[in-house]
């Protein structure tokens, strides 16, 4: 086509130069420069971490609108969906940005995990993509923050991954099956998939994963190999054995570790933890999955009264039903800090050690944990805690209350938010409650509207009782004036949580304060971050205000200069459709369907259809509208799309999956769309 581009070179360690080129529509040629700065990035780091070089003279990267998937790694030429090439500050938020990063990283790497070494079937997909997923994530955090990425990649695996292994869709990260090849592109082949390679590093340590992946690339270069070639290769370059790591690939499902006790003895100083592992009921009854997975512990031992590591992390090899570890020369009973930097991907049901409550001991992580992962999941484990006793409770959720406790662990992380070296956006995910899906698949029956009103009533009362310390970060974390994008940690930090103390804000005094402050910082925004965050809090704070105070006035205002600020440019426009089918007010369906009719909506752009109907499907609280109307919207929008593209059409389905756990109504109401869609006329196999 008639493309514009923009090109560079990258000498690699040997001295090869290799010309550059990424290509798009040439109104686009001024979003180019954060993909090329990403693919310099992602060769310069192979190269730095695992000795890679490019083999090629020439490496070019083109984006195209019509585009199923993220990218496709064709050797030499990669083709993109626009969405994962394209960034300016104007045009992309931050989270855009560093998903360019990642996924130009992503399709860079498979260069070598997936074109000098590819698989020898379908079955083995997970060989490449989690491989090369767990080298995206890898590359993403030495470029930013280790710590913000893990938990941003944990909080994806739980939502989705985790979802997916609790329903029927659950296989293992290496199919036995399938009907459509499309199929296999889930999120537990890519995402468990990472995970699982991740506990290669985790179990050997960096310099011994390295070895291992050396001698697969050696072992292998220019073949078509199997996950157990990789299992393999780890396995000799290190001389262990990795056997058991087989089970890992060929069971379904989610493994539960429990802490089964935990023991001090003051008199030898000796501390001793028993842990215990299980499936699910709803896995497999395969041989495989009655046996022991070798999973990788990381734990830590923290003082009871200073948070001073008495332990610093250590990996347990966790090989049995049930083990027990024992520590030498602990001077005092400690507090446990496990599963550090998710050392896997399992749930952990965990106790408090002697003398603590449950709260207690989550408290007290939040403020002691020396592991900047476990610190933040100990607040989204107390969220999590308050939110789901309420919803599965019989008392009433507008009676509320959270621990005082709490409420003072949070104030502390709000006052030091502007501490010299504190990380922003760990600030600002420590403040965030769970999201609505990774609640709902801890519930074993759901009951979504006591959900939704139980996290909406935690984030009132914890906002309502922290208003001036959110006020004030608020206020303290806006742009300067005149100031200029950046795109840094420290900035990308800045702007989350200034859009998180905004977003907390709108779930008090019906929303009246956030959406005078939404409409300001809109109208004042430098940046494409700033602008989204405001118009979602305005739209839905208005949605909820109706005509009070002018608030329809300023939404429409705002929507109307969104849309055409956006002009041609396809991206904007989907973060516009995105941003209404995401609103939280009564009749947000009403206003997706109008917005199907619209004259910019085409049902057959992949990224068009996704941005409204996708979006509209995740927004649980009204997709999950007792009356059914979400799911008739569904099923009527996955039918149309089926029949020009049924990929797209295949993975909208899947937000039926759950519906088993639901109420009796709503799970019926789930099952009649589910079987229309199979009566369909015509149906694709996918």
């Amino acid at each position: 086509g008639d493309l514009g581009s923009i090109h560079d070179t990258y000498t690699t360690t040997s001295g090869r130069v290799v010309q550059l080129g990424i290509y798009s529509d040439k109104e686009n040629v001024g979003q180019l420069a954060h993909a090329m700065y990403s693919l310099k990035e992602s060769m310069r780091w192979d190269e730095d971490t695992f000795g890679l070089e490019c083999d090629l003279d020439v490496y070019n990267v083109v984006a195209t609108n019509d585009f199923n998937m993220g990218a496709m790694e064709n050797k030499g030429l990669n083709i993109f969906n626009s969405a994962y090439v394209l960034a300016d500050p104007a045009t992309a938020t931050d989270t855009d940005f560093e998903r360019i990063l990642g996924v130009i990283g992503h399709e860079y790497f498979h260069n070598w995990s997936g074109n000098r070494v590819t698989v020898r079937d379908w079955f083995q997909l997970t060989l490449k993509e989690g491989l090369t997923v767990f080298r995206d994530q890898w590359f993403s955090s030495d470029l930013t923050s280790h710590a913000v990425k893990r938990i941003e990649d944990v909080r994806g695996l739980r939502s989705r991954q985790f979802a997916e292994d609790s329903s029927p869709m659950a296989h293992p990260i290496r199919p036995e099956s399938y009907i459509s090849m499309d199929n296999f592109y889930t999120s537990t082949v890519y995402s468990k998939g990472a995970e699982v390679v991740g506990m290669y590093r985790t179990w050997l340590g960096s310099e011994g994963f390295k070895k291992g992946l050396k001698l697969y690339f050696e072992r292998h270069d220019g073949s078509a190999v199997t996950c157990d070639d990789f299992r393999n290769a780890m396995a000799d370059a290190n001389d262990v054995d990795l056997s058991a790591f087989d089970r890992w690939y060929s069971q379904a499902g989610t493994p539960r570790v429990t802490v089964a006790a935990q023991q001090y003895d003051p008199s030898t100083k000796t501390y001793s933890l028993t842990l215990q592992q299980s499936l699910p009921s709803q896995q497999s009854e395969d041989a495989t999955s009655s046996l022991p997975l070798p999973i990788p512990v990381t734990i830590g031992l923290l003082h009871r009264t200073t948070g001073q590591e008495i332990l610093p992390s250590t990996v347990l090899k966790f090989t049995e039903k049930e083990q027990t570890f024992t520590f030498q020369n602990i001077e005092m009973s400690p507090v446990l800090s496990i599963l550090r930097d998710f050392s896997a991907p399992v749930q952990v049901i965990s106790s408090p050690p002697e003398s603590m409550t449950g709260d207690e001991e989550l408290i007290f992580l939040m403020a002691h944990d020396t592991d900047s992962f476990n610190k933040w999941d100990a607040g989204n484990r107390y969220y999590t805690r308050l939110i789901l006793s309420l919803a599965e409770g019989s008392e009433s959720i507008d009676q509320c209350v959270v621990p005082e406790s709490f409420i003072e662990a949070i104030r502390i992380i709000l006052q030091s938010a502007g501490n010299a070296g504190v990380d922003q956006s760990l600030t600002a995910y420590a403040l965030q409650l769970p999201d609505l899906t990774t609640l709902l698949n801890q519930m074993k029956k759901i009951d979504i509207d006591r959900l939704v009103a139980a996290r909406k009533a935690v984030k009132k009362a914890v906002a309502e009782r922290l208003r001036a310390e959110l006020m004030k970060v608020y206020e303290a974390t806006a742009a300067k004036e005149g100031a200029v994008y950046e795109f840094s940690p420290q900035e990308v930090g800045r702007r989350r949580l200034h859009s998180t103390c905004l977003d907390f804000l709108s779930s008090i005094d019906s929303g009246r304060i956030a959406a005078k402050l939404a409409k300001k910082q809109f109208d004042c925004a430098n940046c494409m971050t700033d602008k989204l965050s405001s118009l979602a809090c305005l739209v839905s704070c208005s949605g909820k205000l109706g005509l009070e105070l002018g608030c329809v006035q300023d939404k429409e205002e705002a929507l109307s200069k969104f849309y055409t600020d956006a002009g041609s440019n396809a991206l904007v426009v989907n973060k516009w459709f995105a941003i209404q089918a995401m609103a939280d007010y009564d009749g947000v369906l009403d206003d997706v369907k109008r917005l199907k009719t619209h004259p910019d909506f085409t049902i057959s752009n992949p990224n068009r259809a996704r941005s409204l109907i996708s979006t509209f499907c995740g927004n649980l609280a009204h997709f999950h509208s007792p009356d059914g109307q979400g799911y008739r919207f569904l099923t009527d929008s996955v039918l149309e799309i089926d029949r020009v593209n049924p990929q797209v059409a295949a993975r909208m389905v899947s937000s039926f999956a759950q519906w088993k756990k639901f109420d009796v109504i709503r799970a019926e109401l789930m099952r009649l769309e589910l079987e229309k869609i199979l009566a369909a006329e015509s149906l694709s196999s996918d």
